[in-house]
């Protein structure tokens, strides 16, 4: 597997200018790599990254949409390879929302949103994707709460189980040209409003006693972008808490 495989390739990453994403985008610029950062609110992020990127010697560019609005997906896909001169060969599919409900009081409605942005949005993507480049790689991004029961977030573990599952059945569906594989990070990133505090306090759940990094993610990603011989896999990036099957909380 060489290591500058991927110099000159473009790469899409969905909801990149935020924490993993944008570690996700750093990683595939430093590989040489020209980056489309979609963003959806975050629009002075993205196009901050984007300028950050570009100066790492490749092109980079921001392009904003809401990928629940019927043929944004399409759209995004669409401009990301016209951007790109008609060559897009890496898909990352890494936007993704994170509500808390519980089982007792989840709603459908509850569900159906978390799937549309989680699953749906991804599956779409993908197909577009797909139905335009003759070979090329997608990597889903999962949670290592997959490999247990997460009380507390019932309609996105719902939905990352449907993107698990989505990941194994567009990897037959798009062979030969297309491989798709996930990664499935742990504990990488305290939530939103929460400090560093929060994965030293839960690093001891953790076997390797350890919490990782967006880069420990980015690298698995990269990984899976390189290995032409890999598809339908799921990493965990999350120190080996999966092996407990106990992600009910992270």
């Amino acid at each position: 597997m060489r290591q500058d495989s991927l110099k000159g390739r473009s790469a899409l990453v969905t909801g990149g200018a935020q924490r993993i994403g944008r570690h996700i985008a750093i990683a595939c610029a430093e590989a040489g790599m020209n980056v489309v950062v979609h963003y959806h609110k975050s629009r002075s992020d993205a196009e901050r990254l984007a300028g950050e990127l570009a100066r790492k010697g490749v092109c980079a560019w921001a392009v904003g949409a809401d990928l629940n609005r019927p043929g944004g997906c399409e759209a995004v896909v669409g401009k990301a390879r016209s951007l790109c001169g008609g060559s897009l060969s890496l898909l990352i599919n890494n936007a993704s929302v994170f509500p808390e409900h519980s089982l007792p009081l989840v709603a459908f409605v509850d569900i159906a949103d978390t799937v549309r942005t989680n699953a749906w949005a991804p599956l779409c993507l993908s197909r577009a994707f797909a139905g335009k480049a003759r070979r090329g790689s997608i990597v889903n991004l999962l949670d290592a709460r997959i490999a247990g029961n997460d009380k507390n977030h019932a309609a996105y573990i719902l939905s990352k189980h449907m993107l698990a599952t989505l990941t194994k059945m567009c990897a037959i569906e798009f062979a030969p040209g297309i491989r798709v594989n996930a990664v499935a990070p742990g504990l990488i990133l305290p939530p939103a409003g929460k400090s560093d505090g929060y994965l030293n306090k839960l690093k001891k759940t953790v076997p390797l006693r350890a919490h990782g990094t967006p880069c420990d993610v980015a690298d698995a990603v990269l990984f899976l972008a390189r290995s032409s011989f890999i598809t339908g896999e799921i990493i965990f990036v999350d120190g080996g808490k999966h092996l407990l099957r106990c992600g009910s909380e992270y």
